[in-house]
């Protein structure tokens, strides 16, 4: 027997996994409330207590961490077309593990800088101009954000030949230089940027956050959380040497503040007559929906579906909606425990969130007309012939109603120009193991995808 402990340091829960990598199996799991406020130590402490009365007393002969506490990895970016080097910002940002708070497109204005330093983010990224290109914006913006003498670091990946007079500009600041991830239009390079910002959150902003105190207990590296379950739904899907995976897949999690959808999909058009416009998609995505979320953010999930789609799907009325929305904004940590009423706006918040969300992680597509006769566009991904979905979540989870609430991730007529998937297995994530798992399988993927395959409950075709 080889015990591994897994920790996730979550905005709200400290979640503890404990496996035998030997035995290739989950020996329990654990959570209690996060204390980043005071010491995070001690709400390690209390779920180790509770993992130990799980599992009885365990001698780990590794341990490795994610995290999100705080806040998790907060980060702005700059570019210059928001189409182009400011989507590829956000998409590398987010690709890191990042929660993107302000994407900024063109020049920097005084108004931008005041926004900038009210946000002190964890990292700034600034891009602009493919290699050759524009230069121009990128250097203001470099000058600009000199002025206000950041605190956090900038890392700059734009324009090649502006990237040492950048540096320059910001003398005085903590910069780092990555190639520019986009060096061509239609080209993404953004691994090298990607794996600068997890190294930045693991040498400074662990440290930020208290949670270095941790350190001792580590065997390894911390990562963002949001990295780990990304790591951990692109092994679910293509599996590794030894073990297969289960196939292009989506992941949804729906949290307190945010709502997290992931996919492992090529997302190409179909058909001849569809013509592919915008970014090219990486195949591993994620897309965080900082305004949908089932306490902190109901109110987006309000503003979203409307009232009247929120009374249909939970059976009350509009007063008693709206009542339990701001008793919900008031008191975040407010469960239904037994309460029917507050069970069944639940149930339409999580269905609304998840729609809402997968909508706008999907591409979509459009008819035009051109001298060849109908063609179609596409934007974003095509996501139709996915068969695949993983939910977690503590309002899909905690419900006997989660597959009922996972259909609300597939197409829709309603939404026709959504490229959702049309029809899919439904894996549910109960026990929280996703993140835990994601960091397993950097030292051990194929006990990790074992374990994943094994543990997440299966239900087979939703339409």
């Amino acid at each position: 027997m080889k015990p591994v402990l897994l920790i996730d340091f979550g905005s709200t829960y400290t979640k503890l996994t404990a496996v035998d990598v030997d035995g290739e199996v989950l020996l329990g799991t654990a959570s209690a409330y996060t204390t980043v406020q005071t010491d995070i130590n001690d709400g390690l402490t209390r779920g180790l207590k509770e993992l130990e009365e799980k599992t009885g007393k365990l001698d780990y002969a590794e341990c490795y961490a994610c995290s999100s506490a705080a806040g998790g990895l907060r980060m702005m970016t700059s570019g210059l077309v928001p189409e182009l080097t400011g989507e590829a910002a956000k998409q590398a940002s987010l690709g890191a593990g990042a929660k993107v708070i302000r994407v900024f497109s063109f020049q920097l204005t005084d108004e931008d800088l005041e926004e900038i330093q009210s946000c002190d983010p964890d990292i700034f990224l600034l891009v602009g101009g493919t290699d050759g290109g524009n230069t121009e914006c990128i250097l203001h913006n470099a000058k600009m954000l000199s002025s206000i003498h950041p605190r956090f670091p900038i890392v700059i990946a734009g324009n090649r030949s502006a990237a040492k007079e950048c540096q320059r500009l910001l003398a005085g600041c903590e910069t780092y230089i990555c190639p520019n991830i986009m060096p061509r239009f239609g080209v993404l390079q953004t691994e090298q940027t990607q794996q600068q910002i997890r190294e930045i959150f693991l040498n400074r902003i662990i440290q930020a956050k208290g949670l270095s105190r941790v350190g001792k207990l580590l065997s390894d590296i911390m990562m963002p959380t949001p990295s780990a379950v990304l790591q951990a739904v692109q092994l679910l899907a293509d599996g590794c040497d030894g073990e297969m995976g289960i196939g292009q897949l989506v992941a949804v999690d729906v949290g307190g503040a945010t709502t997290d959808i992931y996919s492992v999909a090529d997302g190409m058009p179909e058909h001849m007559n569809t013509v592919f416009k915008g970014l090219p998609e990486p195949y591993a995505k994620r897309t965080v929906e900082g305004d949908i979320g089932m306490r902190y953010s109901v109110q987006g999930i309000l503003d979203a579906a409307g009232i009247g789609r929120i009374c249909e799907l939970s059976g009350l009325n509009s007063e008693t909606v709206s009542k339990y929305v701001e008793a919900l904004k008031k008191q975040p940590d407010l469960l239904p425990n037994g309460a029917a009423d507050l069970a069944s706006l639940d149930f339409a918040l999580a269905s609304c969130a998840i729609g809402e969300a997968m909508r706008r992680h999907a591409g979509s597509i459009s008819e035009t007309y051109t001298m060849m006769g109908r063609t179609f566009v596409q934007e974003g991904k095509n996501l139709t012939k996915v068969k695949q979905i993983v939910v977690t979540g503590g309002s899909l989870i905690h419900t006997e109603r989660t597959e009922e609430i996972a259909k609300n991730a597939l197409y829709s007529p309603l939404h026709p120009q959504a490229l959702c998937p049309k029809e899919a297995d439904v894996w549910i994530d109960r026990t929280y193991i996703l993140a835990a798992m994601g960091l397993l399988s950097t030292h051990y993927p194929q006990t990790a995808l074992k374990i994943l395959k094994k543990e997440l409950e299966y239900h087979g075709h939703s339409k």
